[in-house]
């Protein structure tokens, strides 16, 4: 019985897991049309939940003013509904007369500011269901386009913005990037039959028509992301796109594209098997082949990528779970079957801001303007909508938006710097150039309160972040130093803070997530620092580390680079340990954080509890006591379940990590109150128990029975590459296996197998 039970599980393990509904509402759409003209119509103030799933194709999300809901709730209204929309730019390219109708939408249909992006678009906030039909049609009257900007397709194509006309590379780059935007784009016409008068079908035809040639029926898993960077500046942060092309220059002209694939940002507090990732090189092609190429990865997603568990949707996890031999093997069948080229031996050695003032090498200059978290808005004495409006009206320059969500006025004058500079003055515009390096290097997601995912502020509370960085680098003598600070409301990561220096990530309230040791190239991940730190404790806790930085660094040695040098554990000592903290945060008054309480799985986006440790004093004794285990816990009182634990050797040092999962393979956070064990990870050493992907894995002990009736039913030991050494099956009294074993019954037999059992 014993080998037929497992092989049955493991053919069970197999079986194709149902899809999720969001297939299903793709599926039934009829080419994302669904019935969203119909609900256009009616007099409400939103969308059903299918029409809002298919809205994001067509390029909005349906939003809720966070700020207003708990006065509207007292009042016994009901939620203030509005819409997000968001062009596509692709390189992040448009004429001044484009930013002008942009810029009058945002006053007649918004909430009266535009918002730069972090992939070099630009969004309208607070649009009015009444008024999204007007705002899609009058960026579509423009030239520009909404479709595709969200949704499970190819999203804007990015590509460094510089105009450096003596550099034919950047041209070519750009002209790629609106070459790429407009093969991978959707060809639904239900687009323009729904927001630009087109002619609609019947809304209850459920014939087939306009099949999207390259996305099908169901399109992409989940939202696919490309972008285009030289070697020598790679400002658009390649290594985080699910396409990434490395150019290679030769002769003054781009002669082909290292392709990589797999980077993203995108993770869910509590679940180790999401994380971030960077893109691994896989091939590379000759420039005149990279849409072919482009197209053939947009095809193996689509056909291979995971529909039944968004939150492990995206290319990436197809990368890391298969490897890149077997990646680049399936590949290659879509490209005919021919072996690929491998990619060039070239490394990201640079990246530029773009800020400041220009040569383009035709005799124009461009002058880069630093917009803090891409918010264009009128505040106080500071008029930046209405004093870039001026100078574009006045100026007429081109305009180009950067990755770092700022923007850049190009083909001037030189002899206009003097007036342009003073008209930025008048409205209350700082100058580029006085702004400090760490507020240039920054960047923060909209977050609170029109994000629905946010579970912290960010764009709102970044700027007071950085004036206190500010006085801190100022006081150590560090105000040159280039040190990103990116910053989002939840662990999605918009604005790639996986990768920067310095990472903070929104994790509940007023409480963050605390990376370090990324680096501004975004070649490599930064590390956890400290978790659920309280957002005034950020640049105390950063200031520490500073201090050591400026006392221990090597020769031009960056921020990033010295704490990623000096790894987690030493930058975590230099931190006050949780009992030397105040008692206003978060506290139950005895200096120990209060456990949040976790009694069901929460929805996506939802806040998790961070395992606590209860610290229980020892009694006296004349022998030092030596710790031999520590087990982690997380629940609410009275509903605590095991997280992780660390086995000691006699030395102290950590022999072995145990990371338990439970239910459907659900961490102790994630959790519901009574689920049972169901699986004991074990690593060897200290492993970080919340980023498991890059940890070597020792065993597997899977567990079935009741909570509190667990009984151990096979072990999975693996070798130092990941290859099954052998499987471990555990028989109880009468030879039964577990599920099968009477309540107490006890352990009898353990069989060995060599591998993994079929």
């Amino acid at each position: 019985m014993t080998e037929t039970r497992i092989a049955a599980e493991a053919e069970t393990a197999k079986a194709p897991a149902k899809p999720s509904p969001v297939e299903g509402i793709k599926e039934g759409s009829r080419q994302l049309r669904g019935t969203i003209a119909l609900e256009l119509a009616r007099d409400t103030d939103h969308f059903g939940e299918a029409d809002k799933q298919l809205l994001k194709f067509h390029g909005t999300y349906q939003q809720e003013d966070r700020d207003a809901r708990k006065a509207r709730k007292k009042d016994g209204v009901g939620k203030h509904h509005m819409f997000m929309v968001r062009c596509k730019i692709p390189g992040g390219r448009l004429t001044a007369a484009q930013y002008l109708t942009l810029d009058g939408l945002a006053g007649r249909c918004g909430n009266g500011t535009l918002r730069f992006t972090s992939r070099q678009g630009i969004q309208f906030h607070g649009v009015l269901k009444t008024h999204l039909q007007d705002t899609i049609a009058g960026i579509n009257a423009c030239l520009l386009s909404t479709l595709g900007a969200c949704g499970d397709v190819e999203r804007n194509v990015m590509a460094c913005p510089a105009p450096h006309r003596q550099d034919a590379a950047h041209d070519e780059l750009q002209e790629t990037a609106k070459v790429l935007a407009a093969h991978l784009a959707p060809r639904t016409r239900a687009y323009h039959e729904i927001w630009l008068n087109g002619k609609p079908i019947s809304e209850t035809d459920t014939s087939p028509h306009d099949l999207e040639p390259l996305y099908g029926q169901v399109y992409l898993p989940r939202k696919f992301k490309t972008g285009l960077a030289l070697p020598e500046d790679n400002c658009i942060d390649v290594y985080a796109q699910d396409l990434g092309l490395l150019a290679i220059v030769e002769g003054g002209h781009v002669a082909g594209y290292n392709v990589l694939v797999g980077g993203g940002m995108g993770m869910t507090h509590g679940n180790a098997s999401t994380f971030p990732h960077v893109g691994r090189p896989i091939c590379w092609v000759p420039a005149g082949s990279v849409v072919t190429a482009a197209e053939a990865v947009v095809r193996l997603f689509r056909d291979h990528g995971n529909r039944s568990d968004r939150k492990r949707a995206r290319i990436k996890y197809l990368v890391h779970d298969w490897g890149v031999e077997k990646f680049r093997e399936v590949l290659s069948g879509y490209l005919g079957g021919t072996s690929l080229t491998p990619p060039r031996p070239v490394e990201v050695s640079g990246f530029d801001l773009h800020l400041g003032w220009h040569p383009q090498g035709d005799g124009k200059w461009y002058y880069g303007l630093s917009v803090e978290n891409g918010r264009v808005k009128d505040e106080g004495n500071q008029r930046l909508r209405s004093g870039l409006r001026a100078v574009v009206e006045r100026f007429q320059p081109g305009i180009r938006l950067t990755p770092l969500q700022d923007v850049l006025l190009c083909d001037l004058d030189p002899k206009e710097r003097p007036e342009l500079e003073q008209v930025l003055r008048e409205y209350g515009v700082r100058p580029s150039e006085e702004v400090s390096q760490v507020r240039r290097h920054s960047m923060a997601c909209p977050a609170i309160p029109t994000c629905g995912l946010a579970l912290s502020e960010s764009e709102r509370a970044l700027p007071g972040i950085i004036d206190e960085l500010e006085a801190e680098l100022k006081r150590l003598g560090l105000g040159d130093e280039k040190i990103s600070v990116r910053m989002t409301g939840c662990p999605n990561g918009c604005v790639r803070p996986y990768q920067s220096d310095v990472g903070l990530v929104g994790r509940s309230g007023d409480k963050y997530t605390l990376f370090v040791g990324g680096h501004v190239l975004g070649h490599r991940l930064n590390f956890l620092l400290k978790d659920l730190i309280p957002r005034a404790e950020v640049v105390p806790a950063l200031a520490l580390i500073l201090e050591r930085f400026k006392a221990e660094r090597q020769a031009n040695e960056s921020f990033g680079d010295y704490c990623h040098r000096q790894g987690a554990e030493k930058l975590q000592a230099l931190l006050p340990s949780e009992g030397d903290r105040s008692e206003p945060h978060g506290t139950n008054g005895d200096g120990q954080h209060k456990p949040a309480a976790v009694r069901s799985a929460p929805a996506e986006g939802a806040a998790l509890a961070k395992p606590q440790t209860l610290v229980v004093p020892l009694p006296p004794t004349s022998v030092p006591p030596r710790m031999t285990a520590e087990t982690f816990y997380a629940g609410s009182p009275g509903e605590e379940l095991r997280d992780h634990a660390f086995r000691y050797n006699s030395d102290g040092s950590v022999r072995e990590t145990v990371v338990y999962f439970y239910a459907s393979d659900q961490r102790a956070a994630t959790a519901a109150a009574g689920d049972a064990l169901r699986r004991e990870a074990v690593y060897p050493g200290r492993v970080d128990a919340q980023r498991l992907y890059a940890a070597r894995k020792v065993s597997d002990t899977y567990h079935v029975g009741d909570a509190g009736h667990e009984r151990r039913d096979y072990r999975v030991e693996y070798l130092p590459d990941g290859v099954v050494s052998q499987t471990v099956v555990f028989h109880y009294e009468g030879d039964a296996r577990a599920a099968d074993a009477p309540s107490g019954a006890a352990l009898r037999r353990q069989a060995a197998y060599a591998g993994r059992l079929p």
